[in-house]
């Protein structure tokens, strides 16, 4: 019923793009840990899965987002938010490339960067601290092959990664049911209102 009165209420709505030139190509990640868990269903595997989204923009609009239950069971937040981090970044980074070469091409992308720069951010402290510093970790040693594929890009500094507050977390819609004082102002920035 919520649904179908927020789909009817901004039937006349759309995305307004108002692109920002000289703006980075910026990823917001966010995941919710055990935001689907059902005490009253500890039988179904889904329960115990994990949802996390991710929005891409370029020059202040934007480009990509998804929402999706992650594919395995982590066992922390930090977890969570770095293979959240892990997933976004397979979208950032091909479309990094085409910008990139667009720009080696001659297109005016708006960027007078020499390398296009992505900022990534994230509002837990251990998802951070593990994409930042590349330390062997043996709590986390499950994690090497399938998640860290975009550390080079971090140590070439390519990709920066940045704590935000959750309140200022553009994606935090993607992942759990919030509050409408918590939408609106999301849904503002995001669709150009």
């Amino acid at each position: 019923m919520w649904l179908g009165r927020y789909l009817l209420k901004t039937r006349d709505k759309g995305t307004i793009l108002k692109p920002i030139m000289g703006k980075d190509m910026e990823v917001y990640v966010d995941a919710d840990f055990a935001g689907n868990f059902n005490k009253e269903d500890t039988a179904s595997r889904d329960t115990a899965r994990l949802r996390h989204g991710y929005l891409i923009m370029y020059q202040n609009c934007p480009i990509t987002w998804k929402s999706q239950l992650q594919t395995e069971i982590t066992l922390s937040s930090t977890e969570s938010e770095y293979t959240g981090l892990s997933h976004a970044l397979r979208d950032a980074i091909p479309l990094m490339q085409i910008l990139s070469e667009m720009k080696r091409v001659g297109f005016p992308i708006g960027s007078t960067r020499p390398k296009v720069m992505c900022k990534v951010f994230e509002d837990n402290s251990g998802a951070l601290e593990m994409a930042v510093n590349h330390k062997y970790r043996p709590r986390t040693k499950h994690l090497n092959v399938k998640l860290h594929h975009f550390r080079d890009y971090v140590t070439r500094k390519e990709i920066t990664i940045e704590k935000i507050n959750t309140l200022d977390q553009l994606a935090d819609y993607l992942t759990k049911p919030v509050t409408i004082e918590i939408l609106s102002p999301l849904r503002k920035i995001v669709m150009g209102w």
